[in-house]
This record gives structure tokens, sequence and C-alpha cells, in this order.
């Protein structure tokens, strides 16, 4: 589930607390890599309950409507097709995800006030409008507009952002790429699939579960050695005026260049000069982009980079 390009936010994140905090244990720090990572899996299953709670509040609504003193017809016969919706029945029977959410202990229940505000914008948008009014859906239908929920309705919610940064410091960047995972969870659910459909797995291979802790460890244990190189090709500058993050994402644009032989140099530079719009100053990308492009010169004239699989063809020229 989890991508490269968040592998190595998590990376970054944990470097900058392993220099920061003081204490620079490499083990302690690799543990917390770790938990970090594993946060983002736990909010992959968090949201998923969501619609679920969401789907209940709607039922309890339709409930309460049938029980008035003096309901009307619509009171009477509503309009069930949310609260049947095939996609989020098979959500609430989900094996692993009542398994996962009952070992952590995830609920929405404190939180009544995000539920009741998902369900307020979603019977108020055209979407659901449609979906309610229209022939009798399908089960494409059906997950066409949870996706819509999440994209348009959960993802956007300020109230969310909130709630979410209150309960882990974990959480504070990963809201946009957990949705895009839910999104390609709900592409590979059919209609005739069952209570033990798999949801994503937290890495995609045992290559990626390598890969971010070498990653990690080779940028700690050669910082010396790849902050000699920013020097060298930032002359003009006194170090201690480049933004210390500035200063860490190349230690690990670094390390990948010089210690991953499948992955190309051209990936390397554009997913850490992507990652360094978000993660340090505005100017930070242009930059980062000269130093590391002189580094890179470096390193070939220095036999450092030496690339070898398949589409790595002329990497070494």
């Amino acid at each position: 589930m989890i991508s490269r390009r968040q592998l190595r936010i998590k990376a970054l994140q944990s470097l900058y607390a392993y220099y920061t905090t003081g204490s620079e244990d490499m083990k302690r720090s690799e543990n917390e890599l770790h938990f970090n990572i594993e946060k983002a899996y736990e909010l992959y299953h968090y949201l998923l309950l969501l619609i679920i709670d969401v789907m209940i509040y709607a039922d309890s609504r339709i409930e309460i409507a049938r029980n008035k003193r003096i309901p009307t017809h619509e009171d009477l016969h509503p309009n069930m097709r949310f609260i049947t919706n095939r996609l989020i029945d098979q959500l609430r029977n989900n094996t692993q995800l009542l398994r996962f959410v009952e070992q952590h202990k995830l609920n929405w229940a404190n939180h009544p006030e995000l539920i009741k505000e998902v369900y307020s914008r979603l019977i108020e948008s055209e979407e659901y409008e449609a979906y309610m009014k229209g022939e009798e859906p399908g089960y494409v239908e059906d997950k066409r507009l949870v996706t819509f929920i999440y994209t348009h309705i959960i993802y956007t919610s300020e109230r969310l952002d909130s709630i979410l940064e209150e309960q882990s410091i974990y959480w504070n960047d990963d809201l946009e790429f957990i949705t895009s995972m839910i999104v390609k969870t709900f592409k590979k659910f059919k209609e005739d699939d069952g209570p033990d459909k798999l949801l994503m797995d937290l890495y995609k291979n045992k290559e990626d579960t390598d890969y971010v802790v070498r990653l990690f460890r080779q940028t700690i244990l050669h910082r010396d050695e790849y902050v000699e190189y920013i020097k060298h090709n930032t002359r003009n500058w006194d170090l201690d005026r480049i933004a210390f993050m500035d200063i860490l994402i190349m230690q690990i644009a670094i390390a990948e260049l010089i210690a991953f032989q499948s992955i190309p140099t051209k990936v390397t530079l554009n997913e850490y000069l992507e990652i360094s719009k978000f993660y340090s100053t505005n100017k930070s990308n242009v930059f980062i982009n000269g130093v590391l492009d002189k580094v890179l010169m470096q390193l070939k004239e220095e036999n450092k980079i030496s690339k070898t699989g398949r589409g790595l063809i002329g990497e070494n020229d």
C-alpha cells in the first residue's frame, strides 16, 4: 500500500527527529520510523471505518423519523438506497477491517459531530440527490457514491483535519495519500466479494520494507561524507546559512543516489525535489536542484554511481 514517496517522507521525518531531539539513538529512531509507517496503515483502516458510521447514522435518522408522533408518508416509506449501499455493507462485514479495528481499538464514538457533518454535506450534494432519485442503483453506482464521499467530503473536511492532528502527530501529512489508497481499494472490490476480501497490505513487497530501513541507516551512517559533498558544491555558501531541512533532503537524496543501484538517478532527483516543495522553504526547490546536479556530476566523476537493472541503460555514462 504505502508508496515509495511516502516511505521517503517517513524516512525524512524520522531523520529530522533523530537530529533535532538530541538523543541520536539510531535503533530507537529506527523503531520510531516503523511506528510512523504503521500509523499510516492504522489511518487507512480508521478512515474505512468512518463511512460505516456515517451509514449507521443515516439509518438512525430514518428510525427517528419513523417514530415521530405524526409521521409523514415519506417517514414511513423512506428511501433506503444509501443505507443498503452494497460497498458499505461489504466494508461493514469485512473480516480484515473488523479484526484490525478491534485489535487497535479504533472507533469514531467520540466524534459524533464529524459523522453528522459528513452526512449533512452528503445529503446536500447533487451526487447524493441523483443517486437517491435515479433508477435503482447498481453496484457501480454504489461504488461511485462512496468514492465521491471520500474524495469530496471526507478528504476536504477541516473538522477531520483537526481531529487527526489531535489524535496523532504522525497523521498530519497522511490524509491525501491514505484517501488515494482507499479509492484504489474500492476499485478492486467486486459485487460478489465476500467478507474475506483482502484489503491492501502495508508494504507492496519485501523490497520496500528493506528499502526504507536501508535508506534511513545509510543517511545516518554516511552523514559526514554526504555533508562534505554538499559543502564542496556550495562553496559560495556558509553551511550554517542553509536551511537544516534543505541539507537533510540533500543528504537523503545522496544516500539514495549512491546506495540503490536499481533506482534511476532521475527518479531520485525528481522525488526529493517534489518533497522539498512541501517540507522546506519556497526557494528550496531551485537551490536543492542546483546543488544535487553538481553533486551527481561529482559522484559520477568519482565512479560512485553504479546503476543496474532494466531501464537503466546509460545511467553510468
